[in-house]
């Protein structure tokens, strides 16, 4: 290692050499005329100081290193020294002390740098005679691939938090918060997918529901499961590294292992290829399950780290696809990825998948989730059930998850490619038989929605993001702040009607009349204390049936404001008006409307609307607004705080073959009516028969005048 010389150590050295040259030339004289004779005077006179002299410097340059011209002028007269002379040597000894100081300094980083090579090499050595703590054998660095290794090494450092946090807990709480579920994630809890560019828009307590104790009944199966032993992660992982590869392979390859369906609308799983492609298996076959498998490929507009990031935020996740995941936890994260991404990701979680029907029953899965870049550069996001590696209760068994998820390839201008995978075995003894037809085709839990559904909501947040108003909006929205602040309250509001209209085993649905697939089912749920929601009991009410009338058809008769007063009684037959509308996709069934009828018995309120649709299932949802709270919306402030009771209708194909052409625009329809009315503004107060009746009289008459408006459509 070279000697470093500062600006201040080569000036002092500069100025040295000078005075150096000057002290010569006065001590030693010249030879007369300078110009007469250029050769050097080689009888030149060098004065060297006594030895007293040399002590009396020392001991004055220990006291003051630099001294001033008054201290040197009387030093020079104690010694019988010249001023000059005097300088000279404290400019010498400084320069000399520095060198010093300098050539020690190296030594000794040359000796810290010795120690750290032998250290390094001990270590190197220990490391290759290392064996396994779990079976003793060889267990070389290097002999691991990358993303073991990483996740090893994460691992043990979670594990150290844990522990120390756990020694905090059981200080104050007085038990570990390994009794607690972690809900743990690289971005923030409760974040919005709208929060990838538009700041805190999507940020929202009431998304907070995931997570709440409203989220578990009583005696739910899900609330019953934690977090992962330690004994159990290591198995995990080389479950989540297995089920990635299986998944990667399931992606890319085709026929035989992939075909075409009858009605060549969807891509099935061939069996008997898939087990003779994978005869291991990594998840035992179910007796008595059936195999659900699909695959579908799509084009999306958004980049592949946000895909990503949605898919490994539970909040996000869950908001993205509320038609199909009802809820959702993560409870531990084994690893949070490397390099400040989610590359090597690892969480184990549960979640609750869902048709918006209370007719079909949710499937509850507990798995892990783990993602991984590719050295082509593509993500790949693979799901895996862990329901047979511990022993829980054969009631979350209903839905194993074979290795499920997502292939994610960087596209130009923003675009990704995203191929969907989706393989469970199920036990459907509980779908009602409107619906069977639905799920065995696939639309219901398959890729094909998975995918559609990501489609369309890129889109919705692609418009969400716009940093202007496109001239498809019109109405009373005047700012970006109003628009974006009125897109959060509709996100809340499709949140909120989808969490409550499905057979969630939170829900506890009452069958009110008949035995047929009209029956009317209702539950009560009090509110209380939630800004969200106005205080009080809310009865919520649903019905499904099937219509003789393409999905399409019904959808665009819902949604449309000037058709409205053929099925909302609550308008009393009056014209309803189109005050402000946000273009939300492609297709113009997806937009955002605020609504006002002229005839309604309440002047002072407002309707705000969503309806969106894709090939696999349209929405149409609606809830009244206080005028007051809409403008407070509009003027772009916090909407979060905006009381709604959310109703409205979730439109399926019916699963024959015309229905599964993706354009909606044949085969039958399979309807849910939903609504949400407060019927007593006390929580406390006792639910009376007569606001049972009023419901079921409301949705029986909002039933019935669909099906006559459709019918006379039809017949036209």
């Amino acid at each position: 290692m070279g000697i470093l010389v500062g600006m201040d150590h080569l000036q002092d050295l500069l100025l040295v050499s000078d005075t150096k040259s000057g002290s010569e030339n006065l001590e030693g004289g010249g030879s007369g005329d300078d110009g007469q004779d250029p050769r050097p005077n080689k009888k030149k006179r060098y004065h060297r100081h006594t030895q007293h002299q040399i002590q009396e410097m020392e001991a004055f340059f220990k006291e003051c290193p630099h001294p001033d011209d008054k201290q040197r002028k009387e030093l020079s007269r104690e010694l019988g020294l010249e001023p000059l002379q005097v300088k000279f040597w404290f400019q010498n000894k400084r320069t000399q002390m520095k060198t010093q100081h300098e050539r020690h300094e190296n030594t000794s980083l040359r000796n810290e740098n010795e120690k750290l090579r032998a250290d390094n090499m001990r270590y190197r050595e220990a490391l290759s005679n290392a064996s396994c703590p779990n079976c003793g054998g060889p267990t070389a660095i290097g002999e691991m691939s990358f993303d073991e290794h990483h996740l090893r090494l994460e691992n043990a450092r979670l594990r150290e938090e844990i522990d120390r946090i756990s020694a905090i807990a059981a200080k104050y709480v007085g038990k570990p918060v390994g009794n607690y579920p972690l809900i743990s994630s690289p971005v923030p809890p409760n974040r919005s997918p709208l929060d990838l560019g538009v700041g805190n828009m999507g940020t929202s307590p009431h998304h907070s529901f995931l997570l709440n104790s409203d989220m578990y009944a009583p005696g739910d199966i899900m609330r019953s499961i934690g977090a992962p032993s330690e004994a159990d992660k290591p198995m995990i992982i080389e479950l989540a590294v297995a089920a990635m590869e299986e998944l990667i392979r399931m992606a890319q390859i085709g026929e035989p292992l992939w075909m075409n369906s009858i009605d060549g609308s969807t891509t099935v799983l061939n069996e008997d290829e898939y087990i003779r492609t994978f005869p291991r298996g990594i998840v035992p076959k179910q007796s008595g399950f059936k195999c659900e498998a699909s695959r579908e490929s799509a084009v999306v507009i958004m980049n592949h780290n946000n895909l990503v990031e949605i898919l490994m935020d539970v909040n996000q996740w869950s908001t993205v696809f509320s038609g199909i995941v009802s809820r959702a936890m993560t409870l531990d994260v084994l690893s949070t990825g490397v390099a400040g991404n989610y590359n090597g990701a690892l969480q184990v979680m549960t979640a609750e998948f869902q048709v918006p029907t209370p007719l079909v029953p949710t499937r509850e899965s507990y798995f892990v989730r783990y993602c991984k870049q590719h050295v082509d550069g593509t993500w790949a996001v693979v799901d895996v059930s862990l329901d047979n590696q511990r022993g829980y209760t054969s009631a979350l068994k209903s839905c194993q998850r074979r290795p499920s998820g997502c292939l994610i390839q960087e596209m130009p201008n923003g675009y990704s490619k995203v191929t969907w995978i989706e393989h469970v075995e199920v036990d459907e003894r509980g779908v009602h038989s409107l619906y069977k037809q639905l799920v065995n085709s696939g639309n219901a839990f398959g890729a094909k929605r998975w995918v559609a559904t990501l489609d369309r909501q890129c889109e919705r947040l692609a418009s969400a993001l716009a940093t202007n108003i496109p001239t498809g909006d019109v109405g009373v929205i005047t700012t970006q702040e109003g628009r974006k602040s009125m897109l959060k309250l509709a996100e809340r509001m499709v949140i909120s009607f989808c969490a409550g209209v499905s057979a969630s085993t939170t829900h506890t649905w009452t069958t009110l009349s008949g035995t047929g697939a009209d029956d009317v089912r209702v539950m009560t749920r009090k509110s209380v204390d939630d800004p969200g929601r106005p205080p009080g009991i809310v009865l919520s009410a649903a019905t499904s049936f099937w219509l003789p009338v393409p999905p399409k058809r019904v959808f665009e008769f819902l949604r449309d404001e000037n058709s409205r007063n053929e099925w909302d009684i609550l308008s009393n037959g009056g014209v309803v008006q189109e005050m402000a509308h946000i273009a939300n996709g492609r297709d113009t069934g997806n937009c955002v409307s605020l609504l006002r009828s002229a005839n309604s018995s309440q002047s002072n309120m407002l309707i705000l609307q969503e309806s969106c649709t894709d090939s696999t299932a349209s929405y149409v949802i609606y809830a009244p607004v206080d005028i007051v709270a809409m403008n407070v919306v509009l003027n772009g402030s916090d909407p979060d705080y905006v009381a709604l009771l959310p109703s409205g209708f979730a439109i399926l194909p019916d699963g024959t073959s015309g229905s599964n052409n993706g354009e909606g625009e044949s085969g039958g329809s399979l309807l849910t009516v939903a609504f949400q009315i407060l019927v007593d503004s006390v929580p406390t107060a006792k639910l009376s028969l007569g606001s049972v009746a009023t419901v079921n009289n409301l949705i029986a008459c909002t039933v019935e005048r669909i099906k006559a408006s459709l019918s006379l459509d039809n017949e036209a």
